[in-house]
C-alpha cells in the first residue's frame, strides 16, 4: 500500500539534520564530495537520490544513519507516489494478453 503524499526523503537533511549539525548547504556539500549546486538541487527537490548519492549519504551520517537501499527505498516511493498522482494524464491503451 502506497503511503499518502510521502515526505520528500532529501527534506529531512534539509529541515533536520543541517541545522541540528549547524551546517550550511555548502559544508555539507563539501563533507559528501559534492559541489554546493548538486547539494542545493538534491535539498530543495530538483534532482532524486542517486545509488550513487545514497552511498554518500550512509557514509556521511555513520553507520547508524539509513542504509543506501533504505535512501533509494524512500526515493522510490515518492518517485511512484508522485507518478500515481499525475496517471490521469497518461494516454495509455491496454493490451490483452490470453494466458495459456
Amino acid at each position: 500500500m502506497q503511503m499518502y503524499n510521502p515526505p520528500y526523503p532529501a527534506e529531512m537533511i534539509r529541515e533536520d539534520i543541517l541545522p541540528e549539525l549547524g551546517l550550511s548547504v555548502t559544508q555539507a556539500a563539501k563533507q559528501l564530495g559534492i559541489n554546493r549546486v548538486t547539494l542545493s538541487r538534491l535539498l530543495n527537490g530538483k534532482s532524486a537520490i542517486s545509488a550513487d548519492m545514497a552511498i554518500r549519504l550512509h557514509k556521511w551520517l555513520g553507520e547508524n544513519s539509513p542504509s543506501p537501499e533504505s535512501w533509494l527505498h524512500q526515493q522510490a516511493t515518492y518517485d511512484l507516489w508522485v507518478a500515481e498522482q499525475k496517471q490521469k494524464d497518461y494516454q495509455v491503451t491496454p493490451i490483452n494478453i490470453s494466458c495459456v
